[in-house]
């Protein structure tokens, strides 16, 4: 007799971990979402400290429209996203979220100063550790492996 397999659906394969049975390491992937989701959390509130200067200091200066509004999409994205990444939900998406801002982050240091690397460091750090949440997951101990094991159990027979 052959056991019924069920097709993992498009979110629970989205919320599903890169598996690794090593707990100390599991604790260590959980300690570094946590502290970079917050770390981060401070970038979009130094956006609405400063709107207008922001928009004009950056977002204008690299060449893109609706300074102002996207200025306020950009400090909304950070400080969502970094506390739904530091929670562990829906971390491929936060992280890729945040990857995207600070992709231009990186070309904005690009564009303005070159490549000296005290200004790249810091986005292209972060850019790394958001890289690797979009790539492996928030990790065992995050809701998305909570839900995704609920989801399991929900959905077979």
């Amino acid at each position: 007799m052959t056991a019924i397999q069920t097709k993992p659906t498009l979110l629970s394969a989205t919320l599903q971990s890169t598996a690794i049975e090593n707990r100390p390491a599991q604790v260590a992937w959980t300690l570094f979402r946590v502290v970079v989701g917050l770390l981060m959390i401070h970038n979009g509130f130094s956006k609405l400290a400063d709107v207008q200067g922001f928009a004009s200091g950056v977002v204008s200066f690299i060449g893109l429209p609706y300074p102002v509004f996207l200025t306020y999409c950009a400090a909304y994205a950070e400080i969502v996203s970094s506390i739904l990444l530091a929670l562990g939900l829906f971390t491929r998406l936060n992280a890729l979220i945040l990857l995207f801002t600070m992709l231009i982050a990186i070309f904005f240091h690009l564009k303005k100063d070159g490549w000296q690397i005290s200004p790249l460091e810091t986005a292209s750090l972060y850019a790394l550790w958001f890289g690797f949440f979009l790539t492996n997951g928030g990790g065992l101990f995050s809701l998305d492996t909570a839900i995704a094991g609920w989801l399991r159990k929900s959905s077979s027979p």
